[in-house]
């Protein structure tokens, strides 16, 4: 038999072995998980998260006796809790920039809950940058940033300061609170818009976030500011472990005013003790590396402070 007819052959009994190995296979693992009491002791096994009983966002309470209410929590709340990587690190971010959002909120007399505001919105990147440009830690459009106060221009964009990009979204909601008089309203207004609201408002005839039917995002968005709330306040309830000692330290910085132009970043960091990837981290407000500051105008960098190791 020449070589072609041995191939045309052996081909399909080769198939067929595979075919039986494979189905055996199947069979003995099927027998194996069966004898040991099924599919449900399995070791990688999902389970649904628990949805509380009652929840509060900002002090006002969330109609979970509503079934419509409850799946839309129990949505964000099942994505969250099994996006397991991003979830993780928001935990172990929390103590860096929690440190500085929650005095501020404090201070303006904004509810605390909405650090859980820019999580949802950055994910605890002060360098983030929407599609749409929005940006910041509290993603703030050019126009609306400008209208908060702060400086927004080709070598400082103010929008990425951690500090006062707080202050401002501060008194954005605040504003926002008084158009609206309800903070679940106002947080659907941070991601929908207040005009985009208020005409939803108006079109359905009522004034409660939980009985608008907005799109997709809006819908979602306030459920997911709940569900990172009771994920982050509780990780363990929602299978986190996540020991302090692992979780990101607040770094300490001192200050250093700049009153006039810096002629080139990288040696002003060397100048200082540091190297300028950790100048641009603290700073990322700090959008080139020169500042030409013909104003003459004051502004503060944050230096962290280097441990020396023994």
């Amino acid at each position: 038999m020449n070589s072609k007819k041995w191939v045309s052959f052996l081909l399909p009994v080769l198939l067929v072995i595979n075919a039986g190995i494979v189905i055996f296979l199947v069979m003995g693992s099927s027998t194996s998980e069966t004898s040991e009491g099924g599919w449900e002791n399995a070791p990688a096994a999902f389970h649904a998260v628990e949805v509380p009983d009652s929840v509060t966002f900002a002090g006002e309470p969330v109609p979970l006796w509503r079934f419509d209410v409850r799946e839309s929590l129990d949505r964000e709340l099942l994505v969250n809790s099994y996006f397991h990587s991003q979830t993780i690190r928001y935990i172990k971010l929390a103590p860096r920039y929690f440190s500085i959002i929650e005095p501020i909120l404090k201070e303006k007399g904004v509810p605390d809950d909405f650090k859980f505001l820019a999580v949802a919105e950055s994910g605890f990147n002060p360098s983030a940058v929407s599609p749409a440009r929005a940006v910041g830690l509290w993603q703030f459009l050019q126009g609306t940033g400008r209208d908060y106060g702060l400086e927004i221009g080709k070598e400082v964009d103010e929008r990425y300061h951690v500090e006062k990009s707080t202050y401002a979204a501060c008194d954005y909601l605040l504003d926002s609170y008084e158009r609206f008089g309800s903070w679940s309203m106002v947080a659907a207004a941070y991601n929908a818009g207040n005009t985009g609201v208020k005409r939803q408002i108006t079109r359905q005839k009522t004034e409660s976030y939980y009985d608008l039917l907005f799109g997709s995002e809006p819908s979602r968005y306030v459920f997911r500011i709940i569900a990172l709330k009771l994920i982050m306040e509780n990780p363990e309830k929602y299978n986190f472990a996540v020991p302090e000692e692992e979780k990101y330290p607040v770094v300490s910085t001192r200050e250093v005013e700049i009153t006039g132009k810096v002629e080139d970043f990288a040696d002003f960091a060397l100048e200082q003790g540091i190297n300028y990837k950790l100048l641009k981290n603290f700073n990322p407000w700090l959008r080139d590396n020169f500042l030409t500051n013909s104003a003459r105008k004051t502004y503060t960098v944050q230096i962290p402070v280097i441990e020396e190791k023994d």
